[in-house]
C-alpha cells in the first residue's frame, strides 16, 4: 500500500528538476568554452549561484558589445563599398570591337 505524501512537492526528494539541470549545465558550458581558458569545470560548477550567473551575464555582455561593433564595421564596409563609382561596361561594345588579324 502506497502512503500519501505530506508534503505538497512533487519530488520527493531534493534535487534539480530536469530543466533546471540541462540551463545549469548550459550555462557552465558557455562560461567555460567562452572564458577563453580562464575557467574548468570544477571551479565553475562548486562557484556560488551568484557568482557564477554574474560572470555569466558579464561574459554575455562582453560577446554582445563585441557582435555589436562587427556589425557596425561590416554595415560601414558596405556603405562604403556602394559609394565607390563603378564604369558602366556594356559587354556588347568589348566583344564587337575589331582585333588585329594576321597578314
Amino acid at each position: 500500500m502506497r502512503r500519501a505524501s505530506i508534503f505538497q512537492l512533487i519530488l520527493a526528494f531534493f534535487g534539480l528538476t530536469p530543466e533546471y539541470r540541462s540551463s545549469l549545465f548550459s550555462q557552465i558550458h558557455e562560461i567555460i568554452f567562452h572564458g577563453n581558458g580562464g575557467y574548468d569545470w570544477h571551479t565553475i560548477y562548486t562557484m556560488p549561484i551568484w557568482l557564477r550567473n554574474f560572470t555569466y551575464k558579464k561574459l554575455e555582455e562582453h560577446y554582445k558589445k563585441q557582435e555589436e561593433a562587427n556589425n557596425k564595421v561590416n554595415n560601414q564596409l558596405k556603405n562604403n563599398s556602394k559609394d565607390i563609382q563603378r564604369p558602366n561596361i556594356n559587354p556588347s561594345n568589348v566583344y564587337n570591337t575589331s582585333m588585329p588579324t594576321k597578314k
